[in-house]
């Protein structure tokens, strides 16, 4: 059949450009991992077609048969990787392997250091495995087509590496993608047979179809082009490589503690060991078998809700879809795996899944798992546990306000900075907190900042210091809806330092000196002519008992939303009904002595500086910053 020729140059993706320029440039020292990543894409397809074929069998062609090979040819210098699933059209070439469709591509680039061992784990998290092609070959060719298209809707593609790359139509008479990688001189040693089936053993084995490479027998010469071979004439003696046994139904003594972590590296699309993993069978009325992995490290698109690529469900071994967001919950979205059920049937779409009593039993049952197993982490290997919460603690936090019925457990695996020791790190559980607590402290208390040093410095810890009570030091921008929704742990209420009057209850027996002047006309007085000038910034002006160093600070009225979350909804664009702080004055403090001895517009001027100073403490901005300088001069001016 005649095939229109349709053949163009284009130009690659920047960020492609650059991947490639780092690949083509040897970023990773272990070559071989080329060959792992060709193998887990041909699997995707494979896995892709099954489930396609579920809704239409049209699509196998009469072949139903799904297999990898691996061939090579010492005089051509080239590999040749085939499989015989799902094909691609001519925009799915280009969407492919042309562009990087990831959210956070150009922050992932510019993230990059120049240190070849750090970049290469990084290029591992973004997953881009087909590029690693270009680690051994000079040129890449890769022919395709689509399942179910007409064989005149054939595509190759073919690029060097550079900066741009060919695409044609052409005549294929058989479905699926065969790559084929031209080697480079420096990596001629992959062009054995023995090399290849060890690398296949060490990597792959775990795939769940048959990874073919002709028998060792036949020579070096053992590539062919498949679209052009009568397979009734083949004499070459093919084997199957690799055990084509999927992985999550072998029982776990059977598998090696690499099986596993190769296993996930196939999943999860990563170059490195996963942190911890789970492998269970559960028996009885609901049958199914789950694998599931924690990464070490977070994807870049960790916080976009919609990507969701995490779990694959399988049906009796059928693979029937990819990220499977009912399968775990949002905040647990960083989890790899697969779930594999025999009770589901194989043709279950998206629409059954979201009201299927099955779905949802294996969800509570995995999602019970992982919880127990990061409890065991944290409990058992708290060195892991820091990197776990490091890289996963922010997302985790969704669970408390996804999940309302798991809060407790949820809460016990939170980690948080505090005044303990001051340090940004994020080590301190809930029940450390209470562990270290004065026996008639009643609440844990917390303040929220933009960020670590503004919580830590924050005026209203100072008659905390003072008592030493252990203050939490928040400032993820998720926690101001964490304690909204997480009230109380272990029967203690949580507490804003910033927000309402401050009654620290037996804690404050000893009365703070500022206490002996509340009712002190002369305090009533300041307190009432600061509020006059500051009417229209401020709901009250108060004298503070949280205080010791500062002259003022700001508080949210107790019901109220704070300036933080304030800030926060500002920045979404959203519109949100102004609300006036509280400003609390230190009547003890010598500004605040100054300011009461001032008259006039002095006074004025002084008492605006106070409130503006102390909207800067909190991590706030001001209205008009010249203004606040014009002020503060004079007032240096007046006070010399």
């Amino acid at each position: 059949m005649a095939v229109e020729a349709q053949k163009e140059t284009l130009g690659f993706q920047t960020e492609v450009q650059q991947l490639l320029d780092l690949m083509i440039h040897s970023l990773y020292s272990d070559k071989e991992i080329f060959l792992r990543e060709l193998i887990s894409n041909a699997s995707d397809a494979s896995d892709q077609l099954r489930f396609e074929a579920l809704k239409d069998d049209s699509l196998y062609e009469d072949n139903a048969d799904l297999e990898i090979r691996v061939e090579y040819n010492k005089d051509n210098k080239t590999i040749t990787v085939l499989d015989n699933g799902i094909g691609m059209s001519r925009e799915d070439v280009v969407e492919h392997l042309g562009t990087i469709a990831k959210s956070g591509t150009k922050e992932f680039f510019n993230s990059l250091t120049g240190d070849q061992s750090k970049d290469s784990q990084m290029i591992g998290q973004f997953g881009v495995g087909f590029y690693s092609s270009f680690i051994v070959a000079e040129k890449v060719e890769v022919t395709t087509r689509k399942a179910g298209a007409p064989r005149a809707e054939g595509v190759r593609w073919i690029s060097e590496g550079t900066n741009d790359y060919t695409i044609e139509t052409v005549d294929r008479p058989k479905r699926g993608t065969k790559v084929v990688l031209h080697l480079r001189d420096d990596a001629a040693e992959f062009l054995d047979g023995s090399r290849l089936r060890h690398i296949i053993k060490k990597y792959s084995d775990h795939i769940s179809l048959p990874i073919i490479m002709p028998g060792e027998d036949i020579g070096a010469d053992m590539s062919s082009d498949e679209d052009q071979k009568d397979d009734a004439k083949l004499v070459i003696a093919d084997e199957t490589v690799n055990s084509a046994t999927a992985l999550w139904t072998r029982s776990k003594k059977d598998i090696t503690e690499e099986e596993y972590s190769e296993f996930y590296k196939h999943v999860g699309h990563d170059f490195e060991d996963p942190l911890a993993y789970i492998h269970s069978k559960v028996e009885g009325k609901l049958e199914y078998s789950s694998l599931l992995f924690i990464p070490a490290h977070a994807p870049f698109d960790l916080w976009d809700r919609q990507q969701r690529h995490g779990v694959k469900l399988y049906v009796k071994r059928v693979f029937i879809m990819d990220d499977a967001e009912q399968l775990v919950p949002s905040y647990l979205r960083f989890i790899r795996g697969v779930v594999d059920s025999d009770d589901l049937p194989l043709n279950v779409s998206r629409e059954i899944l979201q009201q299927n009593k099955i779905i949802d039993s294996i969800r509570s049952g995995t999602t019970k798992k992982i919880l127990g197993l990061l409890a065991r982490m944290a409990k058992d290997e708290p060195e892991k546990y820091v990197t776990c919460w490091k890289e996963f603690g922010r997302v985790m936090k969704e669970g408390v306000i996804e999940e309302t019925d798991r809060k407790e457990d949820l809460a016990g695996l939170f980690r948080f900075s505090s005044t303990h020791d001051d340090k940004e790190e994020q080590s301190v559980s809930l029940a450390d907190y209470i562990e270290r607590m004065p026996e008639d402290q009643e609440n844990i208390y917390y303040v929220i900042a933009d960020k670590f040093s503004t919580a830590k410095n924050s005026p209203h810890l100072e008659i905390f210091r003072k008592k030493g009570i252990e203050v939490l030091l928040l400032n993820d921008p998720i926690d101001e809806w964490l304690t909204s929704h997480l009230t109380e742990f272990d029967g203690k209420s949580l507490q804003s330092v910033s927000k309402g009057e401050l009654n620290l209850g037996k804690l404050d027996d000893e009365k703070d000196e500022s206490g002996d002047d509340e009712n002190n006309k002369e305090s009533d007085e300041l307190v009432e002519k600061i509020q006059k000038v500051l009417e229209s910034k401020v709901k009250e002006v108060r004298v503070t008992n949280r205080l010791t160093n500062s002259p003022a600070c700001l508080v949210a009225d107790e019901h109220e939303m704070g300036s933080h979350l304030e800030r926060i909804l500002q920045a979404s664009g959203q519109e949100i009904p102004q609300s006036k702080p509280i400003l609390e004055i230190n009547i003890e403090h010598p500004v605040v002595v100054k300011l009461a001895e001032a008259e006039g517009e002095q006074f004025d001027d002084w008492s605006r500086i106070l409130f503006d100073q102390a909207l800067l403490s909190e991590g706030g901005q001001l209205e008009d910053p010249a203004e606040f300088v014009h002020r503060l001069n004079n007032m240096f001016m007046a006070l010399g």
